[in-house]
């Protein structure tokens, strides 16, 4: 008997078969040949259709249950739509198998050219999507990469301190010091191959005596760090110019335009020693005038206060071991990325940002639980943890005390 092949069938007709008794399965196949004999005319004998290979191998599957027979009917068709459409029609008026009240019920018709075709669309976006990420990249990135990998590679040792600098520190008449390694392979990849890095917080003697000989260049992160390492430099060194990164920004991460930017807006050494030494007077005098503004004018001679207030009977959110375990292990890998996880109250990630953009992260969400750092608890954030309905910070350390706001303050020591 010839059969059809699975490749070869455009249709295939799908029946659901109930049979009220146990029957086998040649009993269904010899009553689907044998009841619909004649029915249909020559053309559409199912036996000579499955001889000439335009109706394939009948496919049934049968299971019994409680007496009572239920599966399907699977037929493959070569033929057009309407001939497919009446042999399915043909299969539900058997009502009988073997000795058995039968029920068969055509279910669909699939056309297996669309299964194929949605296939295809697929496949082909997996393809195309494969291509583009191997897609060579066009000459100017090559070049692009091909540099900054060259110029990265061209850091050396310098001085009796073996400081990280760039290859041109010799040559230049003016150069410029940074913070560390990362700030010096920064500048490289941008081009600037006059930098030089203290490594440190303390003041190296290579980079004093530097300050003696050439122009030089203080250029540091926008944090306090920052600002505590130009007081260091200024009070042991001839330093010409002072500038730093955008606040909250690290040499390190910032783009070229950037740099070109921190670097034209420099100021004289002199000019940044004197400012930063008049820093707590100004703090006080603009503390002052926010209470002036705020205050009325028969509460001017009452005595300043603080900005944050002791708050003694704020009941506190008890802190799980569960919650405690999951800060210690988020904060743990968070150190060293100067990062920041703001989650809900089931702990899952919210959001990942910068430290310098928990404020602004912070107004956009919600719904957050709990704020996770590497970087210390600063007023700022405490104030805007409060505004969000916050109800942990967990960070390295705390300038808040915890009687100061109603967020729960943690610091690495507490969760240890």
């Amino acid at each position: 008997m010839g059969k059809i092949s699975p490749v070869a069938a455009k249709y295939i007709i799908h029946t659901n078969i109930e049979i009220e008794g146990i029957v086998d399965r040649p009993d269904v196949i010899g009553a689907i040949f044998g009841q619909t004999e004649g029915l249909l005319g020559a053309d559409l004998e199912l036996r000579e259709l499955q001889k000439s290979g335009r109706i394939g191998r009948i496919e049934v599957n049968t299971e019994t249950r409680s007496g009572k027979t239920k599966g399907t009917i699977i037929i493959p068709s070569s033929l057009d739509k309407a001939e497919t459409s009446i042999v399915a029609a043909a299969l539900e008026i058997i009502q009988r198998i073997g000795p058995c009240n039968a029920k068969l019920d055509v279910v669909n018709i699939e056309d297996v050219r669309i299964s194929k075709r949605s296939m295809v669309v697929e496949r082909a976006k997996e393809l195309l999507k494969k291509m583009m990420e191997q897609t060579m990249p066009d000459s100017q990135e090559l070049a692009d990469e091909v540099t900054a990998s060259v110029r990265v590679m061209e850091i050396v040792e310098y001085g009796k301190d073996r400081l990280p600098a760039g290859p041109a520190i010799n040559e230049s008449d003016e150069i410029i010091v940074v913070e560390g390694r990362a700030d010096v392979l920064n500048l490289l990849k941008h081009g600037f191959k006059n930098a030089i890095a203290i490594n440190g917080t303390s003041v190296p003697e290579t980079i004093i005596e530097l300050c003696q000989k050439k122009v030089v260049t203080v250029f540091v992160d926008g944090d306090r760090g920052g600002n505590l390492i130009i007081k260091e430099l200024t009070s042991v060194a001839d330093i010409d110019f002072v500038t730093k990164a955008s606040d909250g920004k690290e040499v390190e991460e910032i783009t070229k335009k950037e740099i070109h930017k921190a670097l034209r807006s420099r100021i004289s050494g002199e000019q940044a020693k004197l400012e930063l030494s008049r820093e707590p007077e100004r703090t006080s005098m603009e503390l002052v005038k926010r209470q002036q503004h705020s205050q009325p004018q028969q509460q001017f001679q009452r005595p300043m206060h603080r900005p944050y207030q002791p708050m003694p009977n704020i009941r506190r959110v008890q802190i799980s071991n569960e919650e405690k375990n999951a800060f210690r292990s988020m904060l743990e890998d968070l150190i060293g990325t100067r990062g920041a996880e703001i989650l809900d109250n089931k702990l899952s990630v919210l959001g990942k940002v910068p430290i310098s953009e928990i404020q602004t992260a912070l107004k956009s969400i919600s719904n957050a639980h709990a704020v996770v750092f590497d970087g210390s608890i600063e007023r700022e954030i405490v104030k805007a943890a409060e505004e969000s309905n916050v109800k942990f910070l967990i960070g390295m350390d705390s300038k808040v005390k915890q009687n100061e706001t109603r967020v729960n303050l943690l610091t690495v020591n507490e969760l240890n």
